[in-house]
């Protein structure tokens, strides 16, 4: 085994078999150019050569000096180059705008699955990828954990590094940490050239500025000299910008001049596509059966997926057999919680009533629309299911006129459930939202 797939391989003993496969299993290794001062790996593109670059480069280099006694300057780029003095690379490394991006290749809009709780959102990313600050500027995305507000944010900073444009991805706690560092170690225009010379800043989790008052100050002055230079700021959070308590009000009325977009929860057609998605980029096989129920078993946070998919490649590799329903069943019993010991009726009324967009009145009442005869179905077959009332105790509650109604919604259900896969698929995501 050649010096470079040894080290890489004590690389892939430390990181994630996705991780290894996706990023560093593409890198071609320069062997005209090694030195002992120096190795270059080569990616197959700028996306790929700056996630390295950014998470990996030190971590190889140390990787080397546990191996030869000797650690190398690691060099990620897309050509081919040799560089035999330190004056040459430090020439190099001049010549090159500075990264401090940590952006996952794979966070691009193609890779986005598009849907109704996220429509808006998408399209707004999109265009302030177009023209990089002249619309939208702030551009400022809200919206519960794991819906897709971070891809959306990397998508706009991977096609910004492809145009060429400094781009600085931070979360509020390392610019916190890095505010920190730099006060105390007296080099705050180091910090200040970071943040405040790139052409795209994107932060996410913006919402944890509130209560820091000297990191509001900084981060106000920062937001100003990004905007007077026309630059392009995006930002998350998880409410929008007059939700965040103890937020300075000059932030807030900035963080409002551009364009505020939410995401919502995904529909379930939604998150069956991202599992769909998600599992041809992991190169995980599994069928239609298979993707339903986990997007039936998965809450809102679409950021289950990769953990699940993960999780059944890896069972499946250890038992050498096919994905299954039945195996997938197995393997994920423990993402499913345990059913409740006192589900009532008022909490399948609750959840009935919010998922379905039917106020609770109106599932109770006599009305024949078709939307609340669907509500009030469910709502009844959920409560048969789940609780110990009776047949007439139902009917009483629901203000039927007998049980025999009860018995009749029943026996409806079930013929659906029987002839209708979609509307199976509602019931199954409902019942693990219960349980």
């Amino acid at each position: 085994m050649s010096q470079k797939n040894e080290i890489l391989q004590m690389l892939k003993d430390e990181i994630t078999d996705v991780e290894y496969n996706r990023y560093i299993k593409q890198l071609k290794f320069d062997e005209k150019s090694h030195t002992d001062e120096y190795a270059l790996f080569i990616a197959p593109n700028i996306l790929i050569s700056n996630y390295i670059k950014s998470k990996y480069s030190e971590k190889i280099a140390t990787l080397f000096e546990i191996k030869t006694g000797i650690k190398p300057n690691v060099e990620i780029s897309t050509t081919s180059k040799k560089l035999k003095t330190k004056k040459t690379r430090d020439s190099v490394k001049s010549s090159e705008k500075v990264q401090h991006s940590l952006l996952n290749p794979s966070h691009t809009f193609e890779n986005f699955v598009v849907g109704g709780s996220n429509q808006f959102a998408y399209t707004a990313a999109k265009k302030v990828s177009e023209d990089f600050g002249t619309s939208y500027n702030p551009l400022f995305i809200y919206g519960g954990v794991g819906l897709g507000k971070t891809h959306l944010m990397q998508a706009i900073g991977n096609i910004a590094q492809q145009k060429g444009k400094s781009v600085v991805f931070t979360s509020v706690e390392q610019f916190l940490n890095d505010f920190t560092r730099h006060i105390r170690n007296k080099t705050m225009e180091l910090f200040r050239d970071k943040y405040r010379k790139c052409d795209v800043l994107l932060v996410d989790d913006i919402q944890f500025l509130s209560g820091k008052e000297s990191l509001q100050e900084e981060f106000f002055n920062t937001f100003e000299s990004l905007r007077n230079s026309d630059k392009l700021i995006v930002l998350t959070a998880d409410k929008k910008p007059k939700q965040i308590a103890l937020l300075a009000e000059r932030l807030q009325s900035r963080f409002e001049w551009g364009l505020i977009t939410d995401i919502q929860p995904p529909e379930l057609e939604t998150k069956i596509e991202i599992i769909r998605k998600k599992s041809e980029i992991n190169r995980v096989q599994i069928d239609n059966d298979v993707i339903n129920y986990i997007a039936t078993i998965i809450e809102n946070n679409t950021r289950e997926i990769e953990g699940i998919l993960t999780k059944l490649k890896m069972y499946s590799q250890m038992v050498n057999c096919e994905i299954t329903i039945e195996f997938a069943k197995n393997a994920l019993k423990d993402q499913i919680r345990e059913k409740k010991e006192s589900v009532t009726i008022e909490t399948i009324m609750q959840m009935v009533s919010r998922e379905l967009n039917i106020k609770q009145s109106e599932i109770k009442s006599k009305s024949r629309t078709r939307n609340i005869v669907y509500a009030r179905r469910i709502a009844i077959y959920l409560s048969r299911t789940f609780t110990q009332n009776s047949m007439p105790q139902l009917a009483l509650y629901f203000g039927m006129k007998d049980h025999t109604a009860v018995s009749h919604t029943m026996k409806t259900i079930n013929k659906l459930l029987e002839s209708d896969a979609d509307f199976k698929l509602k019931i199954d995501e409902l019942k693990n939202k219960i349980s």
